[in-house]
This record gives C-alpha cells, sequence and structure tokens, in this order.
C-alpha cells in the first residue's frame, strides 16, 4: 500500500502556493532532472513552458513564472536563501539567459518562453507542459501536474497519471479513518503513536525527530518575521500587513533577538482572556503575510492554509500548556499529519479541484484532530474534532482577488484556526456513541461538493469575490 508520510504532509517551500509555485518549482526540478539522465541537457538551447487551467488562470498572481524560473534555474525551495529569490528572476529578465540546472546556459525570455493556455489538461487543472528544444527539433516534451500541497504527477504516453507516494509494506496501513480507529482501539494506542510506527519504516527516530525540528523550526520563525514586519504585501493589492501591528498591540515593546526568545517572552506573560482568539489571529496572518510575499514557510497542508496548524499549535503553547515541549509538538505534527493524508487519499488538498474547502478545511480539520490529543481526547474524539472543522468548510470556495493569495485567503488562516480550536473543544464534550457523521463521511462529502462545485470557484479568479471587488478598490 501507499503511504503518504508526514513529510509529505508538511513540506518546506517557498509562497505564495504550494499548488502553483512549489509544485511547479518541483515539476521544473523533475524535468531537468530527465533531461540529465537521457544527457539531453548539454544540448539543449531553448525551451518552453506551457502552462494550463487554473495554473494559467491565476498563475502570474501566484508568482508560477517565478517558481519556474528559479526551478529551472536549479534552485532549492527548501534551502535558497529568500533574499537571492528576486536578484535571480531580475537577472534572467535583464540578461535574457537562463543557466538551465546550474549547468547550461540558453537563451530564455520570461514574457516569450512560458505560455499561459486557459484550456484545461485532462487529468487534472494545474497542468503545464515542457519542452526541450536543440535547433528547433524536440528533445523531449512532458506533460506534469501540480495536484495541491506541493505533490506533482507526470503524464504518461496514455495521458493517465499516476501517484505512487512511498508504496510499500507499513504496520498500520491506512486508506480511511475507520481503519485508524479499529487500530487505536485494538492496540490501546494514540493516534501519533500509530503514525510514528508508521514513519519509522521510511527514516530512523532519530531523522523524524530531526525533520519534525525542522519543521516547527521554520514554522516558528514564520510567525516569528510575520509579527515583526511591517508595510504592505507585493503583488499590485497594496494591502497593508496586519500582523505587526496586532502583534505590538498585543505584546508592547518587548525586547527579544531571536524567535526562541520571543516565543518564551509570550509564554511567560499571562494573557488575558479577550486577547486569545487575537493572539491565534496574530499568529495566522504572519504566516500568511509571510507566505504572500515569497517567504519561506510548511505546506500544512498547502502554502495557501500554512497559518492554521502553526498558529493553533502556538495556541496550544501559549495557552493551554505552558510546560509543553517538542514532545507535544512531534505528536500534534504526526497527527495532522496523518489526518491531512486522509483527507487527501479520500478527496483532495488542492483548491483548483476543490475550492478552498481543500486548502483551509484540511487544515482546520487537522489542526483541531491534534489539538484535541493534546488536550487528552481518545482517538476517537480526535477524529470527531476533524470532522466536526471539516463539516462547517464544506462547500467553502476559492476566489483570490487578482490571482494572490491575499483576500480572502489571508484572513481564511484565522477563521480556520478559530474553528479548529473551537471544534477541539466541541469534540471534547462529545460522547462518541453520540456521533452521527463519522469522519470518512465528511472526507466523502467534501469530495462530491468538490465534484459538484462550479470550475468559477476553484481557484480560477472567475468567480466570487475575484469578479466582485474590482483591484483598483484594493
Amino acid at each position: 500500500m501507499d503511504y503518504i508520510s508526514v513529510f509529505d504532509m508538511l513540506k518546506i517551500g517557498v509562497g505564495p502556493s504550494s499548488s502553483h509555485t512549489l509544485g511547479p518549482w518541483r515539476a521544473a526540478e523533475l524535468w531537468l532532472a530527465t533531461l540529465e539522465e537521457n544527457n539531453w541537457l548539454e544540448i539543449t538551447d531553448t525551451i518552453r513552458i506551457d502552462l494550463y487551467g487554473s495554473l494559467s488562470m491565476t498563475g502570474k498572481g501566484h508568482a508560477t513564472d517565478m517558481a519556474l524560473v528559479l526551478g529551472l534555474s536549479g534552485k532549492d525551495p527548501e534551502r535558497m536563501p529568500i533574499a537571492e529569490i528576486e536578484t535571480t528572476i531580475e537577472k534572467v529578465r535583464d540578461e535574457g539567459r537562463l543557466l538551465l540546472g546550474s549547468k547550461k546556459r540558453i537563451a530564455f525570455e520570461i514574457l516569450d518562453d512560458i505560455h499561459f493556455n486557459n484550456e484545461f489538461l485532462p487529468f487534472h487543472s494545474n497542468g503545464m507542459k515542457f519542452t526541450a528544444y536543440r535547433t528547433g527539433e524536440i528533445l523531449s516534451q512532458e506533460i506534469f501536474y501540480s495536484i495541491g500541497g506541493g505533490f506533482v504527477v507526470q503524464e504518461k504516453n496514455d495521458q493517465h497519471a499516476v501517484e505512487i507516494v512511498n508504496a510499500g509494506t507499513y504496520p498500520y496501513p491506512i486508506e480511511k479513518a475507520v481503519q485508524l480507529g479499529e487500530y487505536c482501539a485494538k492496540t490501546g494506542l494514540e493516534i501519533s503513536d500509530i503514525v510514528l510506527e508508521n514513519e519509522k519504516t521510511l527514516r530512523s527516530g532519530e531523522e523524524i525527530d530531526f525533520e519534525l525540528h525542522r519543521i516547527w523550526d521554520t514554522m516558528l520563525e514564520c510567525m516569528y518575521l510575520g509579527c515583526h514586519t511591517e508595510g504592505r504585501l507585493p503583488g499590485g493589492l497594496n494591502v497593508k500587513r496586519r500582523a505587526f501591528d496586532l502583534h505590538h498591540t498585543l505584546n508592547g515593546e518587548s525586547q527579544y533577538s531571536n524567535p526562541q526568545e520571543w516565543i518564551a517572552e509570550i509564554r511567560s506573560t499571562e494573557v488575558k482572556f479577550r486577547q486569545i482568539l487575537k493572539w491565534v489571529s496574530c499568529f495566522a496572518l504572519a504566516v500568511n503575510e509571510v507566505n504572500a510575499s515569497f517567504g519561506r514557510v510548511v505546506t500544512a497542508p498547502t502554502n495557501g492554509s500554512a497559518g492554521v496548524i502553526p498558529s493553533v499549535l502556538m495556541y496550544y503553547l501559549v495557552i493551554e500548556n505552558h510546560d509543553a515541549g517538542f514532545a507535544e509538538i512531534k505528536k500534534f505534527l504526526l497527527v495532522a499529519g496523518e489526518i491531512g493524508s486522509i483527507f487527501k487519499k479520500g478527496a483532495t488538498i488542492s483548491a483548483a479541484m476543490g475550492g478552498c474547502q481543500a486548502e483551509i478545511g484540511v487544515s482546520s480539520a487537522m489542526a483541531a484532530a491534534a489539538l484535541t490529543e493534546l488536550l487528552g481526547g481518545s482517538p476517537e474524539q480526535v477524529m470527531i474534532a476533524a470532522e466536526i472543522a471539516m463539516e462547517h468548510h464544506l462547500g467553502l470556495t476559492c476566489d483570490p482577488i487578482g490571482g494572490l493569495v491575499q483576500i480572502p485567503c489571508i484572513e481564511r488562516n484565522a477563521m480556520g484556526a478559530i474553528k479548529a480550536i473551537n471544534a477541539a473543544e466541541l469534540a471534547l464534550d462529545t460522547d462518541p456513541k453520540e456521533v452521527k457523521v463519522p469522519l470518512d463521511e465528511v472526507v466523502n462529502t467534501m469530495r462530491e461538493t468538490a465534484k459538484d462545485m462550479h470550475t468559477n470557484y476553484k481557484e480560477t479568479s472567475q468567480g466570487g469575490l475575484a469578479i466582485r471587488v474590482a483591484l483598483a478598490d484594493c
């Protein structure tokens, strides 16, 4: 059975979109690998990239063209210094040349060699075609799809794309939530324990801890940067960053020099009841303002919903348990990752296929479940929390103004985080025997809702707020 790892669901990358930025970036890397394997890279003299469907309609607002340039240049989205992104793009624009795969310099004009086509390819809304030429003759032509959360699949000759993730044998193979619940009932283990045993099939315990530390450190730094950066977001909407002012209102003139000192300062401060929701909103806004400005975030499960999980985890650390440490952070991320994988297997985490219910809805369900386990909920209550959170995001559309991951996306992270906390509290007071809607049924309902949703509300900027609000008014 295929297994979707926590580290597949929670990936470090660059904003503003996992499907429109990170996915195309990774697709470019995969195509480069194909060129190298066939000894075509050194003899390629020109290339062309065609974007289709949602990638074309909102690609410029999501910086898809920039991501492609960076991926084709051989840059790594996890480790490339953010400060080098703009200079790399400007150099390509100014010189009209691209260092393909960091090895072969070719002529390349961003405006001429990346083509935006409004038609849709058959497999998925986020399609892209890469073509390499030698003296006008095609050397390689491959089609990839960015299917949400930074996941990428390649189309084969029969126009059928198959995703295989970590195929193998696992102690607790999970396709549906009911199986997860059965394992917990049979073994007496918590959900995080079940997930950890599966992860150990792929990597050592030390490697798991190292990567989870890296993910949390990235989340924490992202919140820290967002809370300490003022100004306006790029892209043309002139959106004011709000996390800075909100953080200053809540935290005043406190002094610290890094994210670790910052969180220690907050945890040592008594938070008044009326400030709790403001703090959660502040953390969520901070992450997605960083995301919207081409910063480094963690897909959770996507970039557009990257603020929900870290802000709910911060809520636990700052409000619920000041003594919590890495053990609790680890549990939270393991549970969140598994719940996200259940939604990905049974429905989608792509807004281009399912609307924003597939992003904010799934992230809220992931966070609600994880928080519930930390608050002492049973495995049944953990899944009840996920169900409640998603149930109240069903039908949520994706209608970004100007194709940018800003309005209404940034605020939706704050709303998703608040709903996750509320869902966890409701689940903790729920008798599992009284539950009417199992988690698997809400996953199925989300999938069917996605099918019924009009294309205009699936990250095309052709419906909803995207056409009701004039860009000039922003």
